[in-house]
Protein backbone atom coordinates (compact mmCIF):
# COMPACT_ATOMS: atom_id res chain seq x y z
CA UNK A 1 0.00 0.00 0.00
CA UNK A 2 1.62 2.87 1.40
CA UNK A 3 0.45 5.41 -1.18
CA UNK A 4 -0.90 8.98 0.09
CA UNK A 5 -3.07 10.13 -3.39
CA UNK A 6 -6.55 11.27 -2.57
CA UNK A 7 -8.43 8.01 -3.98
CA UNK A 8 -12.45 8.70 -3.00
CA UNK A 9 -14.54 6.17 -4.80
CA UNK A 10 -18.25 6.47 -4.75
CA UNK A 11 -19.63 2.89 -3.34
CA UNK A 12 -22.72 1.70 -4.24
CA UNK A 13 -24.97 4.54 -4.55
CA UNK A 14 -27.73 3.21 -5.85
CA UNK A 15 -28.09 0.90 -3.02
CA UNK A 16 -28.06 3.64 -1.03
CA UNK A 17 -30.82 5.11 -2.59
CA UNK A 18 -32.74 2.05 -2.68
CA UNK A 19 -32.44 1.24 0.99
CA UNK A 20 -33.96 4.64 2.02
CA UNK A 21 -37.36 3.07 1.29
CA UNK A 22 -36.41 -0.82 1.67
CA UNK A 23 -35.68 -2.03 5.21
CA UNK A 24 -33.97 -5.29 3.72
CA UNK A 25 -31.84 -2.92 1.34
CA UNK A 26 -31.00 -0.82 4.44
CA UNK A 27 -29.35 -3.71 6.49
CA UNK A 28 -27.45 -5.20 3.49
CA UNK A 29 -26.03 -1.93 2.43
CA UNK A 30 -25.56 -1.24 7.00
CA UNK A 31 -23.20 -4.84 6.40
CA UNK A 32 -21.58 -3.52 3.34
CA UNK A 33 -20.65 -0.19 4.77
CA UNK A 34 -19.62 -2.05 8.25
CA UNK A 35 -16.89 -4.62 5.93
CA UNK A 36 -15.69 -1.36 3.94
CA UNK A 37 -14.95 1.27 6.30
CA UNK A 38 -14.63 -0.17 10.12
CA UNK A 39 -11.05 -0.18 9.07
CA UNK A 40 -10.40 3.53 7.46
CA UNK A 41 -12.55 5.23 10.05
CA UNK A 42 -10.59 3.61 13.36
CA UNK A 43 -7.35 4.47 11.50
CA UNK A 44 -8.43 7.97 11.27
CA UNK A 45 -9.02 7.75 14.43
CA UNK A 46 -5.78 6.85 15.73
CA UNK A 47 -3.97 9.62 14.04
CA UNK A 48 -6.31 11.78 15.34
CA UNK A 49 -4.29 10.44 18.70
CA UNK A 50 -6.60 8.31 20.12
CA UNK A 51 -5.21 5.46 21.81
CA UNK A 52 -6.48 1.81 20.87
CA UNK A 53 -9.27 1.88 23.31
CA UNK A 54 -10.51 4.82 22.56
CA UNK A 55 -10.98 4.42 18.86
CA UNK A 56 -12.17 1.38 19.05
CA UNK A 57 -14.93 2.53 21.03
CA UNK A 58 -15.58 5.39 18.93
CA UNK A 59 -15.65 3.08 15.69
CA UNK A 60 -18.28 1.37 17.33
CA UNK A 61 -20.27 4.87 18.58
CA UNK A 62 -20.32 6.34 15.25
CA UNK A 63 -21.50 3.01 13.11
CA UNK A 64 -23.90 2.68 15.75
CA UNK A 65 -25.42 6.28 16.08
CA UNK A 66 -24.38 7.44 12.58
CA UNK A 67 -24.74 4.16 10.07
CA UNK A 68 -26.85 1.96 11.90
CA UNK A 69 -30.11 4.66 13.02
CA UNK A 70 -29.57 5.51 9.21
CA UNK A 71 -29.35 9.24 9.70
CA UNK A 72 -26.51 9.14 7.44
CA UNK A 73 -28.20 6.98 4.71
CA UNK A 74 -31.27 9.40 4.34
CA UNK A 75 -28.75 12.34 4.31
CA UNK A 76 -26.90 10.58 1.65
CA UNK A 77 -26.91 12.48 -1.74
CA UNK A 78 -25.00 11.10 -4.85
CA UNK A 79 -25.27 15.07 -6.84
CA UNK A 80 -22.87 15.80 -3.66
CA UNK A 81 -19.91 13.58 -4.83
CA UNK A 82 -18.52 10.72 -3.52
CA UNK A 83 -19.78 8.50 -0.56
CA UNK A 84 -16.40 7.76 0.88
CA UNK A 85 -15.79 11.60 1.16
CA UNK A 86 -18.87 12.22 2.95
CA UNK A 87 -18.21 9.62 5.03
CA UNK A 88 -15.73 11.36 5.99
CA UNK A 89 -17.17 14.71 6.50
CA UNK A 90 -19.72 13.13 8.56
CA UNK A 91 -17.08 10.95 10.93
CA UNK A 92 -15.29 14.37 11.31
CA UNK A 93 -18.31 16.40 12.33
CA UNK A 94 -19.09 13.40 14.53
CA UNK A 95 -15.71 13.98 16.69
CA UNK A 96 -16.69 17.54 16.71
CA UNK A 97 -19.26 17.03 19.69
CA UNK A 98 -17.31 16.28 23.08
CA UNK A 99 -20.29 14.10 24.18
CA UNK A 100 -19.60 11.56 21.61
CA UNK A 101 -16.22 11.17 22.87
CA UNK A 102 -17.37 10.83 26.63
CA UNK A 103 -20.23 8.54 26.11
CA UNK A 104 -19.53 6.84 23.17
CA UNK A 105 -18.86 3.56 25.44
CA UNK A 106 -22.13 3.91 26.99
CA UNK A 107 -24.03 3.89 23.91
CA UNK A 108 -22.68 0.92 21.83
CA UNK A 109 -24.58 -2.20 21.63
CA UNK A 110 -24.15 -5.37 23.94
CA UNK A 111 -23.90 -7.25 20.36
CA UNK A 112 -20.75 -5.12 18.66
CA UNK A 113 -21.34 -4.34 15.67
CA UNK A 114 -17.33 -4.53 14.46
CA UNK A 115 -15.23 -7.39 16.02
CA UNK A 116 -12.41 -4.86 17.26
CA UNK A 117 -11.59 -6.88 20.52
CA UNK A 118 -8.43 -8.43 18.78
CA UNK A 119 -7.18 -4.58 17.98
CA UNK A 120 -3.94 -4.15 19.99
CA UNK A 121 -2.00 -0.84 19.77
CA UNK A 122 0.68 -2.18 17.40
CA UNK A 123 -2.42 -2.66 14.48
CA UNK A 124 -1.75 0.63 13.44
CA UNK A 125 0.64 0.21 10.88
CA UNK A 126 4.50 1.83 10.90
CA UNK A 127 3.79 3.49 7.55
CA UNK A 128 1.19 6.04 8.92
CA UNK A 129 3.69 7.59 11.45
CA UNK A 130 3.98 9.95 8.44
CA UNK A 131 0.29 10.36 7.54
CA UNK A 132 -2.55 13.10 7.68
CA UNK A 133 -5.62 11.44 9.35
CA UNK A 134 -7.25 11.86 5.96
CA UNK A 135 -4.36 9.76 4.04
CA UNK A 136 -4.83 7.18 6.99
CA UNK A 137 -8.37 7.37 6.71
CA UNK A 138 -7.89 6.33 2.86
CA UNK A 139 -5.16 4.38 3.32
CA UNK A 140 -7.64 1.90 5.67
CA UNK A 141 -9.96 1.72 2.74
CA UNK A 142 -7.15 0.57 0.16
CA UNK A 143 -5.89 -2.19 2.84
CA UNK A 144 -9.52 -3.33 3.25
CA UNK A 145 -10.17 -3.64 -0.11
CA UNK A 146 -6.61 -5.32 -0.54
CA UNK A 147 -7.55 -8.10 1.99
CA UNK A 148 -10.55 -9.03 -0.04
CA UNK A 149 -9.12 -9.19 -3.07
CA UNK A 150 -6.37 -11.40 -1.76
CA UNK A 151 -8.15 -13.31 0.20
CA UNK A 152 -10.81 -14.70 -2.79
CA UNK A 153 -7.18 -14.75 -5.06
CA UNK A 154 -6.04 -17.17 -3.18
CA UNK A 155 -8.93 -18.92 -2.48
CA UNK A 156 -9.31 -19.43 -5.85
CA UNK A 157 -5.48 -20.47 -6.19
CA UNK A 158 -6.43 -22.97 -3.59
CA UNK A 159 -9.36 -24.63 -5.08
CA UNK A 160 -7.26 -24.87 -8.54
CA UNK A 161 -4.45 -26.69 -6.96
CA UNK A 162 -2.16 -23.41 -7.93
CA UNK A 163 -0.81 -23.08 -4.04
CA UNK A 164 2.82 -23.16 -5.34
CA UNK A 165 1.39 -20.11 -8.17
CA UNK A 166 0.05 -18.24 -4.92
CA UNK A 167 3.26 -18.94 -2.89
CA UNK A 168 5.39 -17.27 -5.72
CA UNK A 169 2.96 -14.07 -6.43
CA UNK A 170 3.10 -13.73 -2.67
CA UNK A 171 6.29 -13.67 -2.48
CA UNK A 172 7.07 -11.29 -5.59
CA UNK A 173 3.99 -9.18 -5.44
CA UNK A 174 1.75 -9.23 -1.43
CA UNK A 175 4.71 -9.52 0.50
CA UNK A 176 6.02 -5.84 -0.93
CA UNK A 177 3.01 -4.37 -0.79
CA UNK A 178 2.45 -5.37 2.84
CA UNK A 179 5.81 -4.65 4.23
CA UNK A 180 6.94 -1.38 2.11
CA UNK A 181 10.21 -3.43 0.93
CA UNK A 182 11.64 -4.16 -2.43
CA UNK A 183 10.24 -7.29 -4.34
CA UNK A 184 12.39 -10.38 -4.39
CA UNK A 185 14.10 -11.42 -7.50
CA UNK A 186 12.77 -14.13 -9.71
CA UNK A 187 15.55 -16.09 -9.24
CA UNK A 188 15.64 -15.84 -5.52
CA UNK A 189 12.13 -16.75 -5.61
CA UNK A 190 12.97 -20.10 -7.44
CA UNK A 191 15.82 -20.83 -5.55
CA UNK A 192 13.64 -20.21 -2.29
CA UNK A 193 10.72 -23.35 -3.58
CA UNK A 194 13.21 -25.34 -5.19
CA UNK A 195 11.88 -24.45 -8.77
CA UNK A 196 14.45 -24.94 -11.70
CA UNK A 197 13.00 -23.21 -14.59
CA UNK A 198 12.59 -19.60 -14.37
CA UNK A 199 10.47 -19.38 -17.43
CA UNK A 200 7.93 -21.39 -15.71
CA UNK A 201 7.62 -19.43 -12.23
CA UNK A 202 7.16 -16.47 -14.14
CA UNK A 203 4.37 -18.15 -16.30
CA UNK A 204 2.80 -18.93 -12.91
CA UNK A 205 3.54 -15.49 -11.14
CA UNK A 206 1.42 -14.37 -14.59
CA UNK A 207 -1.53 -16.36 -14.07
CA UNK A 208 -2.10 -15.75 -10.62
CA UNK A 209 -1.69 -11.91 -11.39
CA UNK A 210 -3.84 -12.28 -14.11
CA UNK A 211 -6.32 -13.61 -12.02
CA UNK A 212 -6.11 -10.49 -9.34
CA UNK A 213 -6.34 -8.04 -11.81
CA UNK A 214 -9.37 -9.72 -12.87
CA UNK A 215 -10.61 -10.14 -9.20
CA UNK A 216 -9.77 -6.38 -8.16
CA UNK A 217 -11.64 -5.20 -11.29
CA UNK A 218 -14.86 -7.26 -10.19
CA UNK A 219 -14.57 -5.79 -6.71
CA UNK A 220 -13.91 -2.31 -8.41
CA UNK A 221 -16.89 -2.76 -10.57
CA UNK A 222 -19.03 -3.07 -7.39
CA UNK A 223 -18.30 0.13 -6.03
CA UNK A 224 -19.11 2.55 -9.05
CA UNK A 225 -22.37 4.14 -10.34
CA UNK A 226 -21.68 2.37 -13.99
CA UNK A 227 -19.26 0.46 -15.78
CA UNK A 228 -17.89 3.25 -17.51
CA UNK A 229 -16.36 4.37 -14.36
CA UNK A 230 -13.88 1.35 -14.11
CA UNK A 231 -10.85 2.06 -16.14
CA UNK A 232 -10.85 5.42 -14.14
CA UNK A 233 -11.17 3.78 -10.88
CA UNK A 234 -8.53 0.96 -11.00
CA UNK A 235 -5.88 3.78 -12.69
CA UNK A 236 -6.50 5.73 -9.61
CA UNK A 237 -5.89 2.66 -7.28
CA UNK A 238 -3.16 1.05 -9.23
CA UNK A 239 -0.75 3.86 -8.42
CA UNK A 240 -0.23 2.37 -4.86
CA UNK A 241 0.69 -0.86 -6.30
CA UNK A 242 4.08 -2.08 -6.80
CA UNK A 243 5.55 -2.14 -10.27
CA UNK A 244 5.42 -5.90 -10.16
CA UNK A 245 1.39 -6.00 -9.63
CA UNK A 246 0.81 -3.40 -12.54
CA UNK A 247 -1.88 -4.36 -15.30
CA UNK A 248 -0.40 -6.82 -18.08
CA UNK A 249 0.37 -5.23 -21.80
Amino acid sequence: MGGTGGVFLTTHWSLIEESKSDDDRSRALIGLLLDLYWKPVYFYLRRKGHNNEEAKDLTQGFFHEIVLNRGLIQRADQSKGRFRSFLLHALEQYLIDDRHKQTAQKRIPKDKLVPLETLEGSALPDVHSDMTAEESYNYGWMSALLDRVLSDVEAKCHEQDMRMHWNIFHDRVVQPILKQEASPSLEAVCEKYGIADRKKASNMMITVKRCFQAVLQEHVRNTVISKGQTREELQEIMQFFPKSAQPLQ
